[in-house]
């Protein structure tokens, strides 16, 4: 299925053997995807004449990764979706770890960014890359290629994909019973209207999104939620060329007053977008406004598509309850500032499915909610230090409009760019240079100080 919506499409690099020129370090478990063994609690009944079964709920990065993990190491797997050519309104961008460690194939790459421009409210434009080296970049994949190519390869490794809408579940009265899901299947037989199912199992992973059932399911509770706004623009040949490695983004209250929006390189058209959380009503206003910032870069381009989806702010309150756990952005594992979420949905769904298969022995034991507390505990600990750093980053730079000239100023600064690309690309807090570091302090304050004394005049000016 990948490979035909691949070959639809002009301006791909189709499968090659085109050798590796980059090495990510990466743990050989997670690298090769090898076979867990470890000891399950000695409280863990073991299962007999069966396997554990676990249903996971959404097929996109999270709940691909997490089928995944589960089929080849011995777990019954069920992957529910509803949506086979699901085209979220996502810019598309992943980290060049993610290609390695998740073993991605380049040919679902429609382009390798090695440049960005960060452009500020009064249109300053900061050139952004001169930091990165020759094999690095920033991958741009559209989510119907990329969610589709993880779950063939789930399937492929044992797990039943079924095109089904996940409508709630029953929840057990005690550790024995499973939990009973409801859902339409759409086999094709029934024509639209689909066929109502039921399936028992005894763990679900719910990677079903913003809107998660499954969160609804276990009372996770509710969280704020940006509107994400995009449209796909197929612009002139000539006009392409400029997009080929580039990215760019806007800043400024005109396209988003708590956001930016962006202008991402497809295979052969421009994702334009936007995002907002405390002014959704004007959603389309921004997008406008992001249109017309790169107007003259997209001029002439044909709106092939429109798509708007919720995009989390911040975890859940519950992200866990007996046997079920959420993960992606069903468990609001997006970032403040950046918006980044398919590497963190990908992985969150890897590490709980990891925890159950360790839990459960290769899937011969019943696990508990101990088992997934690990995935949370390790999840936090790992990743909990950037979701607060971005988050102080958005409540400082994204304020005002002298704040957001502030962070485009401090953006060009070579160190910053160095560090900012370090830690995105490989997901690893990169190590500092302590002068350094005491000079991007000292540059960060007079910004800020520079940045609030304008803003102190613009108020005096609209009085």
């Amino acid at each position: 299925m990948a490979s035909i919506a691949l070959k639809s499409f002009t301006g791909l690099r189709h499968s090659t053997p085109e050798p590796s020129h980059f090495h990510v370090p990466i743990p050989l478990p997670l690298a090769r995807h090898q076979r867990f063994k470890v000891t399950a609690s000695k409280s863990s009944p073991k299962l007999t004449n069966r396997n554990l079964r676990v249903a996971v709920i959404g097929g996109g990065p999270a709940g691909g990764c997490a089928a995944e993990t589960l089929a080849k190491n011995g777990i019954e797997t069920f992957l529910i979706e509803r949506k086979m050519d699901n085209c979220k309104p996502c810019g598309g961008a992943i980290p060049l770890c993610m290609v390695g460690e998740f073993d991605l194939p380049f040919d679902i790459i429609d382009r390798k960014v090695t440049k960005m421009k960060m452009i500020s409210p009064s249109n300053v434009a900061v050139d952004i890359g001169q930091t990165l080296k020759p094999h690095e970049y920033i991958g741009m994949v559209r989510r119907e290629v990329l969610d589709a190519y993880l779950r063939e390869r789930a399937e492929k490794n044992g797990a039943r994909v079924i095109n089904g809408l996940f409508l709630k579940m029953d929840l057990p009265k005690n550790q024995e019973q499973p939990y009973v899901l409801h859902f339409t299947e759409y086999d094709g037989k029934k024509g639209g209207l689909g066929e109502k199912k039921t399936l028992e199992v005894d763990a679900v992973i719910g990677a079903d999104g913003a809107n998660s059932k499954v969160a609804k399911s276990i009372n996770a509770g509710d969280y704020d939620y940006a509107i994400a706004f995009q449209e796909r623009v197929r612009i002139p040949d000539e006009k392409m060329v400029y997009y080929e490695n580039l990215a760019e983004m806007y800043v400024g209250d005109d396209v988003s007053p708590d956001f930016y929006g962006w202008v991402f390189p497809k295979c052969d058209h421009v994702a334009v977008g936007t995002g907002t959380v405390t002014h959704k009503g004007d959603i389309k206003k921004f997008q406008l406004a992001t249109r017309n910032r790169a107007k003259d870069k997209i001029l002439g381009g044909k709106i092939i598509r429109v798509e708007a989806h919720p995009i989390p702010e911040h975890p859940r309150p519950r992200r866990l309850s007996d046997r079920v756990a959420l993960v992606g952005d069903a468990a609001g594992y997006v970032t403040k500032c950046s918006g980044e979420g398919i590497y963190f949905a990908a992985k969150s769904g890897r590490m709980c499915a990891e925890a159950i298969v360790q839990g459960s022995e290769n899937g011969t034991r019943m696990i508990d909610e101990g088992d997934l507390r690990n995935y949370l505990d390790k999840w936090d600990k790992t990743y909990w230090p950037t979701y607060k750093v971005l988050d102080v980053l958005q409540k400082v730079f994204y304020r005002s409009n002298p704040a957001r000239e502030a962070f485009v100023e401090m953006c060009a600064d070579e160190y910053v760019q160095k560090m900012t690309f370090d830690s995105y690309l490989y997901k690893k807090v990169a190590p500092g240079n302590p002068l350094q570091d005491l000079k991007l302090a000292v540059n960060t304050i007079g910004s800020l100080v520079r940045a609030n004394a304008l803003r102190n005049e613009m108020e005096k000016l609209k009085v």
